[in-house]
């Protein structure tokens, strides 16, 4: 097993889970854009409770919203390929929020 340790750039963007881009869900069509520019790698995460800007919480336990849950995408790659496709994912986002950090990232192959 090979053990590779470096500085990479986790994105992380916040959505709804009934957010659309051009008819399909935008976790889908941010995750699809992530594997056809050859980002290294991409996970949506569901969120059980939370709100955002409007305030409003949405909840697994809440039947009215319990389709509409908090979602994160988390994109792990080099700082210069996650700032390369950022102008396109400014395209898709009607609404949300995006975090970029540096992470150290330990990869087992």
């Amino acid at each position: 097993m090979t053990k590779l340790e470096g500085t990479q750039k986790l994105m992380r963007i916040f959505i709804g889970e009934n957010d659309k881009y051009e008819g399909k869900p935008l976790y889908k069509s941010l995750v699809e854009l992530c594997r056809e520019k050859g980002i290294a790698g991409a996970t949506v995460i569901r969120g059980i409770y939370g709100y955002g800007a409007s305030s409003v919480i949405h909840s697994s336990r809440t039947l009215a919203l319990s389709n509409d849950l908090p979602l994160i995408v988390e994109v792990v790659d080099s700082e210069e390929k996650v700032n390369n496709i950022l102008p396109e994912i400014d395209k898709m986002i009607g609404h949300g929020l995006i975090t970029l950090e540096v992470a150290h990232v330990i990869k087992y192959e």
